[in-house]
């Protein structure tokens, strides 16, 4: 898989930007890019293209959920992170975290995923696109819960959880838990899961 990139990075944060404030056109073509967002030229038709890879559009051109969510305010920026680790996976395969590298080390990364020379146009163009990608993604959103906020809700310190009834048989027993929390802000989903974990599974030693 071929890391996305434009000839002409900025013009990136310029649709994006245009994204957000335009309607959403039942398909989106050159002429869309050229005309509503005023996007003109060569640059613009490279858009089209660019979009379909980070997944804003579909093959058949029409706008995405990602392209959709994108545009509201409240969840853009993590939708952006979706995104940007959906098509970007060859960096995060190496590294998932990637999008927190110095400039110095995201480059390298670039050079090391593509085999492309430290001078090359290419691992330029990728790393000033990812670039302009991210500061429109907020990626500490990925954090569902802190442990904290688990602990209070759970209403007890999770080292001390046992699951089942507690019998004195003198053996002590150690589980771990793994929960997929689902990608939610609503919180009474969240109370929901851990008062279900506390009733039914845990117990406090």
């Amino acid at each position: 898989m071929s890391l996305p990139y434009v000839a002409s990075p900025g013009s990136v944060k310029t649709c994006l930007e245009k994204i957000q404030q335009a309607s959403v056109p039942p398909r989106v073509t050159v002429d869309f890019i050229q005309t509503v967002l005023n996007i003109k030229g060569g640059t613009g038709s490279a858009l089209v293209p660019f979009l379909k890879k980070i997944g804003f559009v579909s093959s058949e051109g029409t706008p995405t959920e990602f392209y959709k969510s994108f545009r509201n305010p409240s969840v853009g920026k993590k939708v952006m992170a979706d995104a940007i680790k959906t098509s970007y996976v060859d960096l995060g395969n190496v590294n998932e975290y990637f999008y927190s590298l110095s400039d110095e080390e995201l480059k390298a990364l670039i050079i090391q995923v593509t085999g492309q020379k430290k001078e090359d146009s290419t691992v330029k163009l990728v790393f000033s696109t990812l670039k302009n990608l991210i500061n429109f993604a907020d990626f500490s959103q990925d954090e569902t819960t802190e442990l904290p906020a688990i602990q209070k809700e759970l209403g007890a310190d999770p080292e001390h959880f046992s699951i089942g009834h507690k019998e004195s048989v003198g053996l002590n027993l150690s589980y771990t838990i793994n929960l997929n929390l689902p990608a939610t802000n609503d919180q009474s989903v969240f109370n929901a899961i851990f008062k279900s974990l506390k009733e039914n599974l845990l117990k406090n030693d």
